[in-house]
């Protein structure tokens, strides 16, 4: 049973940064990376970021250079520092777990419950 626990959104103003937590246990087996991603009311859920065990990582075109995965692998925790923040971030973001290959990321089942991210002066 795999269990990620999405922390750290909350109301920011533009141009404002967070940062979020997910916090991964039990066993995950065939993955080899983890991933954020976001979903916005009435839009699909799109891919955000990715890092994997050999901390290779990954970013939507839309976030790069704003926007920084890392790891923690002895807390088995992911983050996301998110800066300059826009109303186009404005979503509620998921973690998972997936396989990473050399340019795609693949996700699994296994999501986190989200965090929400408002932006707003």
């Amino acid at each position: 049973q795999v269990h990620l626990v999405e922390s750290g959104g909350g109301l920011v103003q533009p141009g404002g940064s967070l940062r979020l937590s997910c916090a991964a246990s039990g066993s995950i087996v065939n993955t080899n990376a983890m991933a954020w991603y976001r979903q916005a009311p009435g839009k699909q859920r799109e891919f955000v970021a990715a890092i994997n065990n050999g901390d290779n990582t990954m970013y939507a075109g839309s976030v790069k250079g704003r926007f920084t995965i890392s790891n923690d692998t002895a807390k088995n925790t992911v983050y996301l520092q998110m800066n300059s923040l826009n109303q186009e971030d404005a979503a509620a973001y998921y973690c998972n777990a997936g396989r990473m290959g050399r340019d795609t990321y693949l996700p699994s089942s296994y999501w986190g419950q989200g965090t929400q991210v408002t932006v707003s002066s």
